[in-house]
């Protein structure tokens, strides 16, 4: 292998937006020279993981209100670029979507949407240098010198950062670039886990490991609901989890230290409504101990958990032990379930970076302000979404938009 390699432009990352950015320039001035720099030994091996291996490319509902993050105008980005559904479909990839309108490929394959974009590339006759793992970056007189850990060296007139953040390290994101970028004086946002499992003292979950259970989860800071979301609560000796968990985990950054999450256990009846349920439950129940009076409402080690929180009677008491003060407060456990939040999970468990690029610092064209010749895409930038779909969206779409604003950026100059 060549230890200096010249080409026009260099994306730096080899996954989904870095992919998408390179097929996009080179789509965009097929007359310029693109390559994807990737660390690992080969591309796209975050995409085989998205969506438990199923690929969840896009979702068929998307708003602003679905990101996070200081980058005011990724709904206009994601307008202006290719529909995503389009994009894979010109690829060859045809997609359906759920009843959620999650969009996966027809496949339910990762494999087969990676297949997809590294044929593309191929035929656009874009290299990937596997190995590569950008140290540095220097201007130069006529454009950029990328140099490796190993010594190899790219000389380039743009470059296209695609190096994702910190998340899931395994498949070649630990931050490593996003370090880089602030040594050379580029600001980013706090820098957090998202799309994650949420850390509780390990005694308040004490008996739930392995439950799951359908829920509304709020995220509260002191007398403020921040947001909730509803969906399949599990539970592990030291987390909650779950996708309507992970869509909360972003707030932990802003709310470090003053963060609760409240799990109403039975969304769809009112503390009042419960009572009556429980009273009902009662009257059938009186030959049984209190460690059995939920049995049926809720799994076995859920039910204890509930009654332990709720009342001071031991429970291998009889049900009729249970006042209406009792059923009252076992009713308001159950609606108000409160967790104390104490972290985030590991960057090892953690989908999504929070944080990234600040947007102070890019145009709408996703260039460096600072230096026009450097454009970011993807999970870099400030810019996280929610699970479901969302954040691969913006990998295509920014990816696309940066890749074809760069290339014309160099056919302007001609």
């Amino acid at each position: 292998m060549e230890n200096v390699i010249t080409t026009d432009i260099a994306v730096i990352g080899g996954g989904a937006a870095g992919i998408t950015a390179a097929i996009s320039a080179k789509q965009s001035a097929p007359s310029l020279n693109v390559i994807i720099a990737e660390r690992l030994d080969r591309t796209g091996k975050k995409i085989l993981v998205t969506g438990s291996g199923r690929c969840n490319l896009t979702n068929r509902s998307i708003s602003a209100a679905d990101y996070h993050g200081s980058l005011s105008y990724v709904m206009d980005i994601i307008r202006k670029t290719q529909n995503t559904e389009e994009f894979f479909r010109s690829l060859g990839v045809l997609c359906t979507a759920d009843s959620e309108g999650r969009v996966y490929p027809y496949s339910r394959s990762a494999a087969s949407v990676l297949s997809a974009l590294r044929l593309k590339l191929k035929s656009l006759d874009i290299p990937e240098i596997c190995g590569f793992k950008a140290e540095t970056i220097e201007k130069t007189k006529n454009g950029y010198t990328i140099k490796s850990e190993d010594g190899r060296i790219i000389k380039c007139r743009r470059i296209i950062a695609a190096c994702g953040g910190y998340a899931s390290p395994a498949n070649g994101t630990d931050g490593a670039a996003l370090k880089m970028f602030r040594e050379m004086g580029v600001k980013t946002a706090k820098i957090c886990p998202a799309v994650a499992p949420l850390r509780v003292d390990p005694a308040s979950v004490k008996g739930l490991k392995g439950v799951r259970v359908h829920g509304r989860v709020s995220a509260v800071s002191g007398d403020r609901v921040l947001k909730t979301e509803e969906g399949e609560i599990q539970f592990t000796e030291n987390s909650i989890s779950g996708i309507c968990v992970f869509d909360l985990a972003y707030l932990f950054s802003e709310y470090e230290g003053k963060l609760s999450v409240k799990a109403d256990l039975m969304p769809e009846y009112s503390e009042k409504q419960v009572i009556s349920v429980l009273k009902e439950i009662k009257s059938g129940r009186n030959e049984c101990t209190l460690e059995e009076f939920l049995n049926g409402l809720f799994v076995k080690n859920l039910a204890v958990y509930i009654m332990k929180k709720s009342v001071d009677i031991p429970l291998n008491e009889p049900v009729t032990r249970l006042n209406e003060k009792h059923l009252s407060k076992i009713a308001e456990t159950v609606k108000n379930l409160s967790f104390k939040i104490t972290g985030c999970s590991s960057w090892q468990n953690a989908q999504v970076t929070s944080g990234g690029i600040h947007a102070s610092e890019i145009d709408a064209s996703l260039c460096l302000k600072k230096d026009k010749g450097i454009y970011f895409a993807g999970e870099i930038l400030d810019t996280d979404g929610k699970c479901g779909g969302y954040n691969l969206e913006w990998a295509w779409s920014s990816g696309m938009w940066a890749g074809r604003n760069c290339a014309l950026s160099l056919l302007n100059m001609t």
